[in-house]
């Protein structure tokens, strides 16, 4: 299961998306041994990521990005327009300090520090232009005390209200084998084509709201994302009309590159590189989100220096990437 379905409900202003994710969750598990709390808040933000990447209007990267002075240093996960996705954590402290029943605030909010940052990055940005970004603080205010969010739905329903306007509400379930979500957003008062009154629409949305308030955990990590919009909203669906898209796939892809590595050479300059040439005989790096291995070795940094031409300055050498 790597499959994201969109829906419209016709008798209510809602737009709903379904995800749920098999090997492509595998395949970043299996490049990381983090403790179970972190792979459980690292599967909401996956599932999280792909949710609201199915909304981008443009070819692009849609990055989540949460930081804080916790045991989790930086979270990040980046899903592509086409749903090709890679995700990489960095703890502060060593694995075994980090309890299984570790909650979001504990372990990305310490401090009141924690920042979910969501970025929009299209693929034709003008140079210089940068790219959208939102912030929001990992903590809401109930009744006038400050509190942590409770878990990645609860943040980026927070984001949305906060940083879109837009009322969203966010459900997800991840675990060693799966992850799962169910995403509602309010659109402007229409349902499908036809025009809604304001009071129908509240109740329309108040009514979908309370239908998909009913799905389990076992629901989103064990059934087809078809099998759950036919259960969930099968009185929506006979009573006012539900229509859905053709489901589109879900993949990992790591967007490393011997270019990109150059590139960062580039930017550390060919003094500070010259330095690790000469205490360590090559540079060699690791790509936090794959894990494959990169070497330079002198002549390779020579040409990346010398020439104008990435290409030309990123040549593979012999037994190594």
């Amino acid at each position: 299961m790597n499959e994201l379905l969109v829906f419209i409900c016709d008798g209510a202003p809602v737009r709903g998306e379904i995800v749920s994710i098999g090997s492509a969750w595998q395949a970043i598990l299996e490049r990381r041994n983090d403790p179970p709390a972190v792979r459980r808040i690292l599967g909401d933000f996956v599932g999280a990521a792909t949710l609201l990447s199915a909304s981008l209007k443009f070819d692009g990267t849609l990055i989540i990005q949460a930081q804080s002075k916790g045991p989790i240093q930086l979270l990040v996960v980046e899903c592509k327009s086409d749903l090709s996705m890679r995700a990489t954590i960095k703890l502060s402290t060593e694995p075994s300090a980090i309890s299984d029943d570790a909650t979001l605030g504990e372990l990305l909010d310490a401090d009141n520090t924690g920042r979910l940052v969501i970025t929009l990055d299209a693929a034709d940005r003008e140079p210089g232009q940068p790219p959208y970004q939102g912030i929001v603080a990992l903590q809401d205010e109930v009744n006038g005390i400050t509190r942590p969010v409770a878990n990645a739905a609860e943040a980026i329903a927070l984001y949305m209200q906060r940083s879109e306007q837009l009322d969203t509400r966010i459900w997800l379930a991840s675990n060693d084998h799966s992850v799962g979500g169910l995403l509602l957003q309010k659109l402007p008062n229409s349902g499908g084509h036809a025009h809604l009154e304001p009071q129908v629409a509240a109740e329309g949305w108040n009514r979908v709201q309370t239908l998909g308030q009913t799905i389990t955990n076992e629901e989103l990590l064990t059934l087809q994302p078809e099998t759950i919009l036919r259960r969930l909203f099968l009185e929506e669906s006979t009573e006012y009309g539900v229509r859905s898209f053709p489901s589109r796939q879900i993949r990992f892809a790591c967007t490393c590159s011997r270019n990109k590595v150059a590139d960062v050479l580039r930017m550390l300059g060919e003094s500070e590189v010259q330095s690790i040439l000469e205490e360590r005989g090559t540079v060699e790096t690791i790509c936090d989100f794959c894990l494959k291995p990169y070497r330079f070795d002198p002549v390779d940094c020579l040409q990346v220096f010398k020439t104008d031409s990435l290409s030309d300055a990123t040549r593979p050498p012999s037994g190594s990437h």
